[in-house]
C-alpha cells in the first residue's frame, strides 16, 4: 500500500469521525435545548445593562429570568428605578405602584473632626486601614474616610468632601446600594426622603470617650430622648436612634443635643 493511498485512507476516516461527531452534537443540542421564555429578552432590553448585581441576582439577565419566573421583584432594579419598574410590569400585564425614594445616608459626622490615633501611609482603602489596628481614628465606629464606597459606585455619585467624609449626589445615585456594602463599618444606610431627622453618629462608647475623640459623636446625654414629645427618640448603649414612624421632624431634639450630631436634611 503507498503512502499516498495511506494519507487518503487516514483524511477519510478523520472526516468521517468528525461528521459522526457534528452530527451527534447537533442531535444533542436538539434534544436537551433549553426553551427561553421569549418575555425574558424584552424585559432585559429594557433593563440598565450595568449588570452590577444590586438587584441580588448574577446580572441583568438573571434578574430578568427571575421576575418572568416571578421569583424577583417587579421594582428589584434599584438602577432602573421605577421607570423600568413600570416598564417589565406593562411587558408581564402586571400593575407597578411607585415607591418612596431612598438615597444612602452618612451616619458619621467625625471626619477631620475626629481626632488620628496615628498617621496612616497605605492603601487608600477603608478595609486596609481598619486592619492595621482598627483603623486610624479615634472613634472605632467612625468613617475612615478612604474612598472605597466612592470605588464601589459604578455611577460617580459619591465623593469624598475636604472633611474627609463621604457626600452623595442624589442627581447621580441610582439606590443600588453598593457602596453601603462596600462599607466595612457600616456606615452608610438607606434613608428615605420623608424621613428628616438623623442621628450622625454610630458610637456606642460613653460620653467622655466620644468627648475626647470627636467634636461631634452623641454622647448619651439623653437630652434629645427628654426633649422628644412624641417619644420618638431613644437613648441605648450610649447612643440616641430615632423611629422615624413616630418622628414629626420637629427639630426639639436638635435644639438640645449640645454635640450637633443631630440633623435635619
Amino acid at each position: 500500500m503507498t503512502l499516498s493511498t495511506l494519507l487518503i485512507q487516514s483524511m477519510a476516516i478523520l472526516g468521517g469521525l468528525g461528521l459522526a461527531i457534528g452530527i451527534m452534537l447537533i442531535a444533542a443540542s436538539r434534544k436537551f435545548k433549553v426553551e427561553t421564555n421569549p418575555l425574558v429578552e424584552e424585559v432585559v432590553e429594557v433593563l440598565p445593562g450595568v449588570n452590577c448585581g444590586a438587584c441580588g441576582f448574577a446580572g441583568c439577565a438573571d434578574f430578568a429570568e427571575r421576575v418572568v419566573d416571578d421569583n424577583a421583584a417587579l421594582d428589584g432594579c434599584p438602577v432602573g428605578g421605577f421607570d423600568v419598574a413600570k416598564e417589565i410590569g406593562g411587558l408581564l400585564g402586571k400593575d407597578v405602584s411607585e415607591g418612596e425614594e431612598m438615597y444612602p445616608y452618612i451616619r458619621c459626622n467625625g471626619g477631620v473632626n475626629c481626632i488620628d490615633r496615628f498617621d496612616y501611609n497605605g492603601i487608600e482603602d477603608c478595609t486596609a486601614v481598619i486592619m492595621l489596628s482598627d483603623g486610624e481614628k479615634g472613634c472605632n465606629y467612625g468613617c475612615m474616610g478612604r474612598g472605597t464606597c466612592v470605588r464601589a459606585c459604578p455611577f460617580g455619585a459619591i465623593t469624598i468632601g475636604e472633611d474627609r467624609l463621604p457626600r452623595v449626589n442624589k442627581n447621580l445615585c441610582t439606590s443600588c446600594g453598593l457602596c453601603i456594602e462596600s462599607c466595612p463599618n457600616d456606615i452608610l444606610t438607606m434613608a428615605k426622603e420623608t424621613e428628616k431627622i438623623h442621628v450622625r453618629c454610630l458610637s456606642h462608647d460613653k460620653g467622655k470617650q466620644v468627648k475626647a475623640v470627636c467634636g461631634f459623636g452623641c454622647i448619651g446625654c439623653k437630652l434629645c430622648e427628654k426633649a422628644c414629645e412624641d417619644d420618638a427618640i431613644k437613648v441605648t448603649k450610649f447612643l440616641a436612634e430615632i423611629d422615624q414612624e413616630k418622628c414629626t421632624a420637629c427639630g426639639k431634639c436638635i435644639e438640645k443635643c449640645p454635640q450637633n450630631c443631630i440633623e435635619i436634611r
